[in-house]
């Protein structure tokens, strides 16, 4: 198949166009789109096809009741000692340029909001955000078989894009999440997850709201000619 330079903009399009929102209107959307946005990513590579993704889609009382839970932990610091991450998702020594990269859109989103660096209860109020999908009125959670290893992890980013790039073809938007990591085990027993099921992420589903400022921010990138070497 030889696409079109249509065809060719179109995909373009949706990857390019693809953010991490964090404000999204309540419009309701529909069970027969989501099915076929996890479909779509469903043709997502994995090594020998073993396909190591499961989803829990929330909508309605399943997903505002797992937000209560979580907040219920979230807004008591001794109760919110007791959950830690199952899994590091970031390193436990930083260095440039990643560190940089890292506060520089944690500042420019705080900046969006008008968060000063010191108004530390400000910060915590936008974090818990991420327990309320900020509002998307879908909320996904996604876990893997805990037999799989550190391949079926590389597998599974895969099929994470494909969820966020159909979703984009479709005029919707999204948020990955790694909030929720923290909160894996009322997140677990909320969704009836089994015992060697993991958590891995969530990520809200649903269409941005344009009037929310947070929603202006863009990331910056690298241009190709800093990550990328040629060899003829």
């Amino acid at each position: 198949m030889n696409p079109t330079p249509e065809q060719t903009a179109l995909v373009d399009a949706a990857i390019t166009g693809r953010r991490s929102l964090r404000a999204f209107l309540p419009t309701p959307v529909p069970r027969e789109t989501i099915e076929a946005i996890l479909a779509v990513a469903s043709r997502a590579p994995s090594g020998t096809n073993t396909q190591p993704w499961r989803v829990y889609v929330l909508t309605g009382a399943a997903k505002t009741e797992l937000s209560r839970k979580i907040f219920a932990a979230y807004d008591d610091p001794a109760e919110r000692a007791r959950h830690t991450e199952e899994y590091d998702y970031y390193p436990t020594e930083w260095k440039s340029p990643f560190i940089d990269r890292r506060r520089k859109v944690g500042w420019d989103l705080y900046g969006l909001l008008g968060i000063a660096k010191t108004d530390k209860g400000r910060m915590h109020v936008q974090h818990g955000r991420n327990y309320e999908f900020f509002g998307a009125p879908v909320g996904l959670i996604f876990t893997i078989d805990r037999i799989l290893r550190q391949g079926s992890w590389l597998d599974y980013g895969m099929f994470l894009q494909s969820i966020m790039v159909a979703a984009r073809a479709r005029g919707l938007d999204t948020c990955p999440q790694a909030a929720f990591m923290q909160f894996h085990r009322i997140i677990s027993a909320h969704v009836g997850a089994p015992d060697n099921e993991q958590v891995v992420c969530g990520m809200s589903l649903g269409h941005a709201d344009p009037a929310a400022i947070e929603n202006t921010l863009v990331t910056e990138r690298e241009p190709v000619s800093a990550f990328a070497r040629f060899l003829d």
